[in-house]
């Protein structure tokens, strides 16, 4: 079930007259640090969006697995983990009938369950199938083949570097599907000390949030010391990552500070901000409009504006409605790389809805 996002140029929403307010946060989900004053003055300065932004095919396949479920089965439907590291997300989904947990003990036998994008450890599917749990699997395919991947190392005696960081629910599904021939490495002073037995036997793989340039720098000290190492291949490389990366990037040679939305959980978003602080402009990740500290946009003549892989495109509306009202006079989105890429539903989940003629698109 795709969907479009819309974005609002000047011509089509324009914050007309003294005092008008915008929308304020969604549902209680984001926190209303500073009091929004809409009379107060603000210079003028435009609005550039990034291209792509938003939602990725993983993201996307994600919540339309829990909804189809929510439809197909009715409530409750279990969802080990967040589904995606967005609050909004969560908070309209527990709405909807779902409910989250981090334990599989803490579903009831038999309870249709989905896995959340990010992917879990056999540990996490044995205990699954000894509760008897209907399991639909919403992992991003994207990480379904790096654990595929450490598996097939894993029986070829390979000793495996995982490059990314300790504590991510991804990472920690990747590195249970080897756990006695896989080891973490988090920074580049990690790569330079790690020691192993086969020096030439060693392959590497990273965490799909982490983009190429994320990792460059590990995979070339990797590269230096261990000559025989197998890399990731191309393909492997989450694509939605480098674009959102890329685009970012394309934004900060045209303004003075960035907003990247999205919440604190989310490893994307996290890089997002950072890319924007690496190019040298001032960059803030928020979970809302109602997140902007007014002091940001003083005396800037363009703010940059883009949204991690697990944020809704209602977010980003909501934001730019909220700086017309503190000045924006000019809002263009940025061109950027075409995403065409479309995953399809576990074919169970297929299956069982056209049987009771839902549709899938």
């Amino acid at each position: 079930m795709p969907r479009s996002a819309e974005v609002f140029l000047d011509h089509e929403t324009p914050v007309k007259g003294e005092g008008r307010v915008p929308p304020l946060s969604l549902d209680g989900f984001c926190i209303v640090p500073y009091n929004f004053d809409p009379m107060k003055q603000h210079s003028s300065f435009r609005v550039f969006i990034a291209r792509p932004r938003g939602f990725c095919a993983g993201v996307d396949r994600a919540i339309d697995i829990v909804r189809l479920a929510l439809k197909i089965y009715g409530p409750p439907v279990y969802v080990r983990h967040a589904i995606v590291h967005n609050h909004k997300v969560v908070r309209d989904l527990e709405r909807e009938g779902a409910v989250f947990v981090e334990r599989i003990e803490d579903i009831p036998p038999g309870s249709v369950t989905v896995f959340s994008a990010h992917g879990v450890s056999p540990r996490v599917r044995e205990a699954a199938r000894a509760r008897n749990l209907q399991v639909l699997d919403a992992t991003c395919p994207l990480v379904t083949k790096v654990h595929l991947e450490a598996r097939r190392y894993a029986q070829e005696g390979y000793t495996i570097f995982l490059i990314g960081h300790r504590g991510h629910v991804e990472v920690e599904g990747t590195m249970g599907e080897a756990p006695d021939h896989m080891v973490l490495i988090e920074t580049p002073e990690d790569a330079r000390t790690i020691q192993v037995t086969h020096p030439d036997k060693v392959a590497v793989l990273t965490q799909t949030t982490l983009s190429v340039d994320d990792t460059r720098e590990i995979l070339d000290i990797l590269a230096r010391r261990f000559p025989a190492l197998r890399r990731p291949r191309a393909e492997d490389i989450c694509y939605a990552t480098q674009n959102r990366q890329d685009a970012v990037k394309t934004l900060a040679r045209k303004v003075d500070v960035l907003l990247v939305i999205g919440s604190r959980e989310s490893s994307n978003s996290n890089r997002l901000r950072e890319v924007g602080e690496k190019q040298g402009i001032p960059s803030y990740l928020i979970d809302c409009a109602d997140e902007i500290h007014p002091e940001w946009l003083r005396e800037v003549e363009a703010v940059g504006v883009t949204a991690g892989a697990s944020t809704p495109e209602e977010l980003v509306q909501d934001v730019i409605a909220r700086l017309r009202a503190y000045g924006a006079t000019h809002v263009e989105e940025i061109e950027g790389r075409e995403e065409n890429i479309l995953f399809t539903l576990p074919r169970p989940l297929q299956e069982k809805a056209r049987e009771l003629g839902l549709s899938l698109s």
